[in-house]
């Protein structure tokens, strides 16, 4: 899973032009100075810190309106006049650029709503293209499911090799970016991969090990 795509799909459902080289997806193929193991813990230990980016997004509720507040990391460079005019162009409430670099998004339920159902699209469609493609030419078909809980991927594989194992990451990302934005608990996330042929579940993660592994660590 490159790990510009959180970033890229945030950006795009809050209704954000890109930032720039910060956002572009990385190519597939490994520096020449890298060896394989190098270059997918890089990505692995990135990956990991922007889910904590996007656990920092605070998801505020009421009874007319939704606020959202966007870590300086997953912002970027930017100035309040540029909001200003974001806000314009998609017609959310006010964009509020904070002291910490962070910004505070307003907009109405039905806004929200709509903000949803884009996250979800761009979601689903980030999953079709990754199927058969350069970096996961076994995957044959992604599915999950409406709140991106459970994700189940059907792989010619009969075991799963190291880019395949990385790519958990990438869906325990997906699920937690959806449950924040919704204003919901982050839960478990599950994945299974099912061998295309027999049909069995060749492996199974939860996101719930994550955290009790890092606890075991401290």
């Amino acid at each position: 899973m490159k790990k510009k795509i959180v970033t890229i799909l945030l950006i795009s459902s809050l209704a954000l032009t890109a930032c720039g080289s910060n956002n572009q997806v990385q190519s597939s193929s490994a520096p020449s100075t890298q060896t394989v193991e190098e270059a997918d813990t890089q990505g692995t230990e990135n990956d990991i810190s922007e889910l904590n980016a996007i656990g920092d997004i605070d998801v505020d509720k009421n009874l007319f309106d939704v606020t959202i507040t966007v870590p300086a990391d997953l912002v970027g460079d930017t100035t309040q006049e540029e909001l200003d005019a974001k806000a314009a162009d998609s017609d959310i409430h006010s964009i509020t650029l904070n002291d910490d670099g962070s910004a505070t998004y307003v907009m109405s339920k039905s806004q929200h709503k709509k903000m949803m159902q884009e996250l979800a699209d761009n979601i689903n469609s980030t999953l079709s293209d990754m199927v058969g493609s350069e970096d996961y030419p076994n995957f044959t078909d992604i599915k999950a499911n409406s709140d991106f809980t459970n994700f189940t991927v059907t792989t010619t594989s009969t075991e799963l090799d190291l880019t395949d194992s990385i790519s958990i990451m990438g869906f325990y990302m997906y699920g937690g970016m959806y449950a924040i934005f919704n204003g919901s608990d982050v839960g478990n996330i599950h994945v299974d991969f099912v061998n295309a042929d027999s049909g069995e579940i060749i492996n199974s993660a939860d996101s719930s090990d994550m955290a009790t592994d890092n606890t075991e660590k401290q």
